[in-house]
């Protein structure tokens, strides 16, 4: 009898300590590549890189893309400014063209 209660005792404690959630740590695949997350502290991570991202400003090559998105072919020169990009270059049609992009938003403010 006290054996069949240890076995039943026994394979109860197997069965809780399998059922438990497994703490495997989660892949993340992004452009710095394949690094590993703590399930746990990926909420906090979201909202840091969430605040940098506020905080951060387009770049060079960001305002030379959305340049080209509004119909320069070839860029001559690229100004920073205060608050824009100034992005200075020719057209598809050969006509000298003129794209003013906000840092922070990455929005056209003009295109001349």
């Amino acid at each position: 009898m006290i054996n069949k209660s240890l076995t039943a005792a026994a394979l109860a404690l197997v069965a809780v300590a399998t059922a438990t959630p497994s703490f495997a740590q989660g892949i993340e695949i992004g452009r710095d590549g394949v690094r590993l997350v703590d399930p746990n502290a990926r909420r906090d991570d979201d909202m840091r890189r969430d605040d940098r991202r506020a905080a951060r400003e387009i770049g060079e090559r960001d305002a030379i893309r959305i340049a080209r998105g509004e119909g320069v072919r070839e860029v001559d020169d690229v100004r920073r400014t205060s608050r824009s990009f100034r992005v200075v270059g020719v057209d598809r049609s050969g006509d000298d063209i003129q794209v003013d992009i906000d840092r922070r938003s990455g929005d056209v403010l003009s295109v001349r």
